[in-house]
C-alpha cells in the first residue's frame, strides 16, 4: 500500500514538475475546468488519499500546494529508493559470504566413535559432535534408551546404553599448494 502510494506521489511529482508555468493563484479544479486544458496530464492526474482514489481536478488543492506535495513525495520516493538500493546491497554481500562460507565434504575429516556401555559420547578434542545412535540393546539391560541431548560436545541417553555410535567432524585444514621450482 505505502509503495503505491510512493509510486502514485513520484508520477504525481514528475506531472507538476512539468506543469511549473501554471498560475500559483488558481486551484488544480479551476484550471482543469477550462476545456482546452481538460485534457492536460495534471487534470487527468488521479491522486490517493487515505485509501480513497481521487481525481486531482476534483479537489481544490491550490497548484502550489500540489507542487509542494509532489516535492514532499519525489522525496520520499528517492528516499526509499535509496533505502532499497542499500538493503539489496546488504542482501548481495550476505549472499556471496554465505556462499563462501559453505562447507563441502571434502572440507570435514569425519570420524565415528564407538562408545561401550555408557550414557554420555563425546568426541576428541577439536571435534564437533554431529549425531548419535543406539546401535546395540538387549532387553535384559532394558531395552532401547530415550536420547536426551545432543550438543557440539556430547550427547547423553536417559541411561547406560550397550553400545553407541557417536559421529565426530572438523574442519579440513587448508592445503596451501606447494610450488617446486622448475629445473
Amino acid at each position: 500500500m505505502r509503495l503505491r502510494t510512493l509510486i502514485t506521489g513520484g508520477a504525481f511529482a514528475l506531472i507538476l514538475g512539468a506543469c511549473a508555468g501554471l498560475p500559483d493563484g488558481m486551484t488544480v479544479g479551476e484550471y482543469c475546468a477550462n476545456p482546452d486544458k481538460a485534457d492536460e496530464a495534471v487534470c487527468q492526474l488521479k491522486v490517493e488519499i487515505d485509501g480513497q482514489s481521487t481525481a486531482l481536478a476534483d479537489t481544490n488543492m491550490s497548484l502550489s500546494k500540489a507542487r509542494q506535495m509532489a516535492d514532499d513525495a519525489m522525496a520520499a520516493a528517492q528516499s526509499a529508493q535509496a533505502s532499497a538500493d542499500s538493503a539489496q546491497d546488504t542482501a548481495n554481500r550476505a549472499l556471496r559470504l554465505g556462499q563462501t562460507a559453505m562447507l563441502k565434504e571434502e572440507d570435514l575429516i569425519c570420524k565415528t566413535n564407538v562408545i561401550q556401555k555408557s550414557d554420555i559420547g563425546t568426541c576428541e578434542p577439536g571435534y564437533t559432535v554431529m549425531g548419535c545412535t543406539q546401535t546395540r540393546y538387549t532387553t535384559r539391560a532394558g531395552g532401547l534408551s530415550f536420547l536426551r541431548e545432543v550438543n557440539s560436545e556430547q550427547c547423553r541417553f536417559n541411561s547406560k546404553v550397550l553400545e553407541m555410535n557417536v559421529r565426530c567432524c572438523m574442519t579440513a585444514p587448508v592445503q596451501k599448494a606447494l610450488s617446486v621450482p622448475a629445473r
